[in-house]
Order: structure tokens, then C-alpha cells, then sequence
């Protein structure tokens, strides 16, 4: 066994969600992220839908962690309903498609491990996000709005 002098430590990091912008994602729907992991591809972000709305039905290769914060959501191929406090395990290999309930917008914090694949009618994939592109998202919408980015990509 190792001593830990010997081991190569690294530091905690923080970051503030008030200090990120909220970018555009689809309709009204927005996110903030808050990690983007270059070497593991995991993203943390927290996303905000607006009541009611529907998102598009996407596959995760990666499992999924989603906790909410605010409001009343779940996916329309599944019978339960995510009340703020709650969590929710999406397993590798999951397919839904999430839906806002109630009257009141949602937000969650979610822990993604690898892409997003949004699927179309045919089950196709028709889109794909993974931390790549939530971080350019992330850079372009900074960049057209005159926001100084956080480098939320080391810690």
C-alpha cells in the first residue's frame, strides 16, 4: 500500500451557480453548466424547463443522475413523478422522454456520464451532446452576451 505522501493529491474546487449564466437549450428549456470533464466526458449541469414542457426523447449510453430541485417532472414512458428532493438513477442504456408537470418550472442537477443521443421517430439518432458541445454552447452564449466564461473544465 502506498503512503499518501506518495500519491499525487488533488485539490477540491467550487463553483458558484449564480456566477454561470443560463444558456439556451431547446424552446425555454436552459441550462447551467457547471463541469465539464475533458478526461472522464461526465457533465454537471443544472437545467430549468418551464411548466408543462416537453423535452425530446433522448438515449443515455452512460448512466445518469438526476436530482430535483424545484418543481414536478417525469417521463412519459414511466408511471412516477419527480418532486423536488427527490432522485432519479437512469441506468446505461436508458431511452425516455421528460415532461414538466404541474405549474411550476423545473430545475434539476444532473450528473451525466457521456452523451446525450436524442432520437427521433424512427429511433434514430438525430442529435448528439456530450461535454464538447455543452461547453462550446457554454462558450458561444458568454461570448454573444459579453459574459467572462469560469474555466469549468479543471478544478
Amino acid at each position: 500500500m502506498k503512503d499518501l505522501k506518495e500519491v499525487k493529491a488533488y485539490r477540491a474546487g467550487n463553483i458558484c451557480p449564480d456566477d454561470l449564466p443560463w444558456v439556451p437549450y431547446f424552446g425555454e428549456a436552459k441550462f447551467k453548466l457547471l463541469k465539464a470533464n475533458p478526461i472522464t466526458g461526465q457533465t454537471i449541469t443544472l437545467l430549468s424547463v418551464p411548466a408543462k414542457m416537453q423535452l425530446p426523447a433522448h438515449y443515455h449510453p452512460g448512466q445518469v443522475i438526476v436530482y430535483t430541485v424545484q418543481g414536478s417532472w417525469r417521463y412519459i414512458e414511466d408511471p412516477w413523478i419527480s418532486q423536488p428532493g427527490d432522485m432519479v438513477f437512469e441506468p446505461a442504456g436508458s431511452k425516455h422522454t421528460p415532461l414538466a408537470v404541474g405549474d411550476d418550472d423545473v430545475i434539476t442537477f444532473n450528473v451525466v456520464e457521456g452523451t446525450l443521443d436524442y432520437i427521433g421517430e424512427n429511433d434514430e439518432i438525430i442529435a448528439r451532446d456530450n461535454w464538447e458541445s455543452f461547453l462550446k454552447k457554454y462558450y458561444d452564449h458568454c461570448a454573444a452576451e459579453g459574459i467572462e466564461p469560469i474555466d469549468v473544465t479543471k478544478f
